[in-house]
């Protein structure tokens, strides 16, 4: 009787420290995930920001391209020798150079949207094995508890497989192997 009750002490011993590293793992997998789901909306928040920006600069852009359209036909309306028309191609010239840098800093502006873009799918693929790892590895505490409360080996046998594919998805959430 007193062996069984010391491979019974080993065996809970044994099953305390395996939950442990679970609850251990389980509570990272939840603050790892937090960070990168909190990263993930801040990064979005911040590309819609970026194409709002976009658009607002699309809009002053499409509008100096309406202006310069209408002094160019103003511009064919006036007789070859009409002094106006230097000033006219000067006026051009200028709305020319705004709807350029508009151009450019359109472009500037869509490259740091589709760049914090990356950034929240990356955050959002890190959070995702997070999450499943935090709810493989509760449910390998929960049935390491009754199996300790019961003394049922079978049911510690049983949740060993669980947690082993939750730090499996633990791990990939740092890695990315999937």
């Amino acid at each position: 009787m007193a062996e069984t009750d010391k491979d019974t002490e080993t065996w809970l011993k044994r099953m305390s420290l395996a939950t442990v590293i679970f609850a251990v793992s389980a509570t990272l997998s939840t603050f790892k995930g937090g960070s990168y789901s909190t990263q993930s909306v801040i990064n979005q928040a911040l590309a819609s920001d970026q194409w709002s920006f976009y658009q607002a600069k699309s809009m002053k852009q499409h509008l100096f391209e309406l202006q310069a359209e209408q002094l160019r036909l103003q511009l064919e309306a006036l007789p070859a020798a009409n002094p106006a028309r230097a000033d006219y191609e000067k006026h051009i010239g200028e709305l020319q150079s705004q709807i350029d840098r508009y151009g450019r800093e359109k472009h500037e502006i869509e490259a740091k949207a589709r760049e914090l873009e990356a950034q929240r799918d990356e955050a959002k693929r890190h959070n995702q094995p997070f999450g499943i790892a935090v709810l493989l590895l509760q449910v390998t505490i929960l049935l390491s508890s009754i199996a300790s409360l019961m003394k049922a080996r079978r049911i510690w046998w049983a949740a060993l497989p669980v947690g082993a594919v939750g730090l499996v998805y633990f791990a990939d959430g740092f890695v990315g192997w999937f």
